[in-house]
């Protein structure tokens, strides 16, 4: 791909964008700085430690090659060090993606619920609600003239299979965003989220039992749903990091194919 798929006209045009946990080609991440490029935008993406080699070389298949940070949402040195590490390349943000998440595959997910040990229950709440706060206190240096915080969740407002305590981190991170946006309104920054359906991730592969819980989706969808497919939760990201919502705030967008308004 070349930078003739850049839009300089795009509903991005002219904003920067930083994308934290991009890992490989297939994550939501990766779709969403894709098409903020294509968009207009100039991104920035973010990973840490041993997964950065490989972000490194993803990187070099978006539209734009970008610049890539290393960052630990639970490092607080990271954290401290991100306005500089940003300015190094942008002089500020528009827009700031939360795609993290991490629970212990093997005391989290699947199995039994009821046991999960704490100190997990604690990182994963760290890692993938708690890190929505921090993330944005840590951007706010660069988000002077306010901007758009967009996260990415799995609909918390049920039980599902297998999910077990990822889904009390997500229904923490939901209730985060509310938090964060009667905060963050009054410097004119929005917080909204994006609920996806199954999608076949990285992530998605470290759930036991995820084909029980994406079994069956498509049918149910009445517009369908193609778990291999990131393009529409990407697009809807953008939309909400653009100026074409400016008075939503709080929001949780569903991109489920209409999988969550279906009774049976």
């Amino acid at each position: 791909m070349t930078e003739t798929n850049v839009n300089p006209n795009g509903i991005l045009a002219g904003k920067r964008i930083l994308v934290t946990g991009v890992t490989m080609d297939s994550s939501i991440g990766f779709a969403v700085a894709k098409v903020a490029q294509e968009q207009g935008a100039t991104v920035l993406i973010s990973n840490f430690g041993r997964a950065m080699g490989i972000t490194r070389r993803i990187a070099g298949r978006l539209p734009v090659a970008p610049p890539v940070l290393e960052l630990d949402v639970t490092d607080e040195e990271h954290l401290a060090g991100l306005a500089d590490a940003v300015r190094e390349h942008v002089d500020g943000l528009d827009g700031v993606v939360h795609s993290i998440a991490y629970g212990n595959p093997e005391t989290l997910l699947g199995g039994d619920f009821v046991g999960g040990p704490w100190p997990d229950v604690a990182q994963a709440v760290q890692v993938s609600a708690y890190s929505l706060a921090s993330l944005s206190q840590a951007c706010l240096p660069l988000m002077t003239s306010g901007g758009s915080v967009v996260g990415l969740t799995f609909d918390a407002t049920v039980a599902w299979p297998s999910y077990n305590w990822m889904g009390v981190a997500k229904a923490g991170l939901e209730s985060c965003s509310r938090y964060l946006a009667r905060d963050l309104g009054p410097r004119g920054i929005r917080v909204n989220l994006v609920s996806a359906g199954p999608l076949k991730t990285l992530a998605a592969k470290a759930i036991a039992g995820f084909e029980q819980l994406e079994s069956g989706w498509d049918e149910r969808a009445p517009l369908g749903w193609d778990n291999a497919d990131q393009t529409p939760t990407a697009k809807a990201v953008v939309a909400l990091l653009s100026d074409f919502f400016p008075a939503t705030t709080g929001e949780i967008v569903h991109v489920d194919g209409g999988y969550h308004a279906m009774g049976a």
